[in-house]
């Protein structure tokens, strides 16, 4: 069986420099629901380590991490 993840938000943040794509997507996650899921994309690079770390830290969990032709999207569910 497959399941099926309905996105809550798409946060667009390609172009900008860390620290901006983690701190407003932390932003975007106080108006939402436990168990919401959210999809950052970005082209920072540096974007990767810092997504992992925070979702480490708030225990916020990375569904998906994947990059394409230079586009990182980030899938995660809210705690």
């Amino acid at each position: 069986m497959i399941d099926i993840i309905t996105i809550s938000q798409s946060l667009d943040f390609r172009g900008l420099a860390c620290p901006l794509p983690i701190a407003r997507t932390a932003i975007a996650m106080k108006t939402h629901q436990s168990g919401d899921v959210v999809e950052v994309l970005t082209t920072d690079p540096g974007s990767v380590p810092d997504f992992n770390a925070w979702c480490r830290k708030t225990g916020n969990e990375m569904l998906e991490s994947s990059v394409q032709d230079g586009v990182h999207r980030f899938v995660i569910r809210k705690q």
